[in-house]
């Protein structure tokens, strides 16, 4: 199966992944609190993440965007529906209560997400975006719930 210019169903991926991060954004605003995290995690963090987003829909650097069988959609469907489900799950338990679990599991979660498709998809930038992402947003989600503990 292949795409064309644009990977519709990454598209709607991001979108669902981004919904809960606007809405905590919005319920978080009035907090002035930053975390101390190095510069470097921010940028690598923020490179990783639109990296991603672009890369999720769009094919970039890839000569053949799509799957190599109707088998390998199957499964990319699957998994990250699968992934999104648990995502809201774990949000909704997150704007309850924040705990450095839920929060690590709100990091983990996209970065499976992205790096599954960037597998199945054959996308090595976006894998690349992805590792980077993730290596950067456990970090300060750890470093964010550490200094709220302090």
């Amino acid at each position: 199966m292949k795409f064309g210019w644009i990977n519709l169903f990454g598209a709607i991926i991001v979108l669902l992944i981004i919904i809960p991060n606007i809405i905590y954004a919005l319920r978080k605003k009035n907090e002035t609190e930053a975390p101390d995290v190095p510069q470097y995690l921010t940028v690598c963090e923020q490179t990783g993440r639109y990296g991603c987003i672009i890369l999720m829909w769009l094919p970039l650097m890839v000569w053949e965007f799509g799957f190599k069988s109707n088998e390998e959609f199957v499964i990319y469907l699957f998994l990250n529906g699968i992934l999104i489900i648990i995502y809201y799950l774990y949000w909704a338990g997150y704007f309850k209560q924040k705990t450095l679990k839920k929060g690590l599991v709100l990091a983990i979660i996209p970065t499976t997400i992205f790096l599954v498709s960037a597998l199945l998809l054959r996308h090595w930038l976006l894998a690349f975006f992805a590792l980077l992402f993730g290596f950067a947003h456990i970090r300060i989600t750890c470093l964010t719930h550490q200094n709220h503990q302090a």
